[in-house]
């Protein structure tokens, strides 16, 4: 059992838990930080809002009538899922980030590196922002 804490990567039970709040061993941060920030993340989150959804919905088509009828009894409960899924998501990948003692501000990372060149130009036309200035979560 010894060889449980050294591993990587979840397991598919320790994934689903994952998926759905748990929170994985230390020996996994590298893992959770890859799977928050990096390309895809966002989509990733709305799939795991979405497969619950797609559950709770999916017995409303085992109901014999129409599309036009299982569109409408389906359509205007998912919308809310996929609009707030993606609403939330920085703040829900921040919150998974936090509970594994993980730089929550990491979420930004590839945002970071795509705009900086744009916040270099910004300094080399205007200077260096002053000491003083508050700092947000949108600065470098």
């Amino acid at each position: 059992m010894s060889n449980d804490t050294t591993r990587t990567k979840p397991n598919l039970f320790e994934y689903i838990g994952y998926c759905y709040g748990r929170r994985l061993p230390d020996s996994m941060r590298d893992w959770v930080r890859n799977d928050v920030t990096s390309k895809g993340a966002t989509g990733r989150m709305m799939a795991r809002v979405l497969i619950p959804a797609l559950i709770i919905l999916a017995p409303f088509w085992l109901i014999p009538t129409t599309l036009y009828v299982h569109l409408s009894m389906t359509v205007p409960i998912l919308i809310p899922f996929v609009y707030f899924s993606h609403a939330l998501n920085k703040v829900w990948r921040r919150h998974i980030l936090r509970k594994h003692n993980i730089d929550p501000g990491l979420v930004d990372e590839l945002a970071r590196k795509r705009d900086a060149h744009i916040h270099q130009s910004y300094i080399d036309r205007y200077g260096p922002r002053p000491d003083s200035a508050p700092r947000g979560s949108h600065d470098i």
